[in-house]
């Protein structure tokens, strides 16, 4: 891999990574909703879980995608049920009461499943490894998951430190509630692209 395309790499896996989306969306609310440290395992597993994504799309499963049409339509309507249920778990979230901890945040191996159904992170793996893997090599694919894993925890930290700021606006129950489904609409937006294909 050349230095410019590494260079390009960086950049897209950056711009991708932090931009918004259901992963950067969920991040926030979850930020809202339990702070930093509680979220932790929630932003490991979604650069972690995404990293591995982008390695086995490009040692080869994406090729079984293109040879069976009905596995895309399988994948989109699974992410599309699993994606409604966690906007329903997102917009139904208490706010805590005093000195309760309110509910519990995605877990490790959830947010690195949930990339498995996530429209955005299909639409990430499969361009980076297409464009920016040379030859499609074990090894190139292997450095573009890296890039992934290097910038993607830095960029959605920051939905996550955004979610916590916010928090002190959002004493009222009622303004948590507000927030919470305004989440919960935009993750389900989000899923506009999955139902144009």
């Amino acid at each position: 891999m050349t230095f410019s395309l590494f260079l390009a790499l960086m950049g897209f896996a950056f711009v991708t990574s932090v931009t918004p989306g259901p992963n950067n969306l969920m991040l926030m609310a979850s930020g809202v909703n339990f702070g930093f440290r509680r979220t932790l395992p929630h932003m490991l597993g979604v650069a972690l879980g995404f990293s591995l994504m982008v390695l086995l799309v490009g040692l080869g499963l994406a090729g079984v995608f293109h040879a069976e049409p009905r596995a895309v339509l399988a994948l989109q309507g699974v992410s599309v049920a699993y994606m409604l249920w966690l906007a329903w778990k997102i917009a139904q979230a208490a706010p805590p009461r005093d000195g309760d901890v309110g509910g519990t945040p995605l877990t490790f191996v959830q947010a690195a499943g949930f990339q498995w159904v996530n429209p955005k992170a299909w639409a990430m793996a499969l361009t980076a490894t297409s464009v920016y893997a040379p030859g499609q090599s074990a090894l190139a694919m292997a450095v573009v998951a890296a890039v992934f894993g290097a910038v993607n925890l830095p960029s959605v930290a920051v939905w996550v430190w955004m979610g916590q700021g916010v928090r002190r606006f959002l004493t009222r129950p009622a303004a948590l509630r507000g927030f919470n489904w305004t989440m919960a609409v935009l993750l389900v937006l989000s899923l506009w692209p999955v139902l144009q294909m």
